[in-house]
């Protein structure tokens, strides 16, 4: 369930690096050149969004995609709720809950379209392209924050679509930006990390005791079945690769908030 603390401020030495959001209580997804100078194992602070404090370490980088994962070390517990992943719509509108600064503004728009581009780094991505109701002219500083999709319901809990990027420039003077932004989807980045595949993160559930010797095979039967025939339905286009990605973090959300007493239910 997406709530108000899932997204996180990064720093190093009191500096402040960007923004990034938890996919996991274990792992932050944030963009890469929000990390510069840092490589694999490097110490991260992490300050989410309800003032709790953490040490991390990057864990993951995809640079020519611009995706970085940090991970939460294990003497620090985060118990904020998780967010909800979802698929962008184009045509629909969005909204950003990070803020470098309280006093910035909260961004929101439009999303023009969705399909592949090409970063900076020279990736290619399944992205959204997103314009903005705020016309600040930089928007560098809101890079790694969530891009969630705005529900029809005003009572339903918004769902995370992907992450901020990149800003486009203006094609009529190139020294100048233009209020769109580019966002990688969620998806993209679960194929871009295998520490987000979900047999890696059904293993880091299991007490050290038990990962020295085998599991008890029924333990996650029902989730690895579940996962297995999502795969299947991807392979044979029943459902697209970005719904396959979506609801496999779902079902692996659901299974740590069970190991963990986060949550209820069965998998």
């Amino acid at each position: 369930m997406t709530g108000p603390g899932y997204w996180v401020h990064l720093h190093l030495e009191g500096e402040r690096l960007g923004g990034g959001f938890l996919l996991t209580r274990r792992f932050v997804l944030t963009a890469a050149h929000c990390l510069p100078g840092l490589a694999v194992d490097d110490r991260v602070g992490i300050e989410c969004a309800d003032g709790q404090r953490a040490q991390g370490f990057v864990r993951q980088q995809d640079k020519e995609a611009d995706l970085a994962l940090v991970e939460v070390t294990a003497r620090h517990r985060v118990t904020l709720p998780m967010p909800r992943a979802d698929v962008a719509r184009t045509g629909e509108r969005w909204h950003g809950p990070y803020r470098p600064a309280d006093d910035d503004a909260r961004l929101s728009g439009v999303i023009t379209a969705d399909g592949r581009h090409r970063c900076t780094g020279g990736a290619s991505i399944e992205a959204l392209q997103l314009t903005t109701d705020q016309h600040l002219g930089d928007y560098s500083g809101y890079s790694g924050g969530p891009v969630e999709g705005v529900p029809d319901d005003p009572g339903a809990a918004p769902a995370v679509l992907g992450i901020l990027m990149e800003q486009t420039p203006d094609r009529a003077d190139g020294s100048r930006a233009a209020n769109v932004l580019v966002a990688a989807t969620l998806g993209e980045a679960m194929r871009r990390f295998d520490h987000l595949d979900v047999g890696h993160l059904i293993d880091v559930l299991r007490p050290p005791s038990l990962q020295e010797r085998p599991a008890p095979p029924a333990r996650f039967s029902g989730t690895e079945a579940l996962l297995r025939q999502l795969d299947d339905w991807g392979e044979r286009q029943v459902i697209d690769p970005a719904q396959v990605a979506r609801l496999k973090l779902m079902a692996v959300e659901r299974l740590i908030d069970r190991e963990t007493g986060g949550g209820e239910g069965t998998a």
